[in-house]
């Protein structure tokens, strides 16, 4: 049975249940998440999150600021690498 997709509000639910980021007001799926308080010690706590809860891993060379710039930007990386690592 293949995994299921993963969307913006997978990465929304991510960043928020596991305290990666504390907005003030809910994230939407095209919110800047550098604007938010995505820095490099959140992101440090975001690969281990999308390599424990999805399975990847994120190279240094992959982390580019157009990649995790929103929650729908990184579903899409995401989701392409899922793809292509299947």
């Amino acid at each position: 049975m293949p995994e299921a997709p993963i969307s913006p509000a997978a990465v929304i639910e991510l960043l928020t249940t596991e305290h990666i980021l504390e907005p003030q007001e809910p994230l939407a799926p095209d919110t800047d998440l550098f604007s938010m308080g995505l820095d490099s010690m959140a992101m440090m706590q975001l690969l281990l999150q999308i390599e424990e809860r999805f399975g990847l891993t994120v190279n240094p060379a992959e982390m580019t600021r157009e990649r995790f710039a929103t929650a729908s930007a990184l579903a899409g990386f995401l989701g392409e690498k899922r793809r292509l690592a299947a």
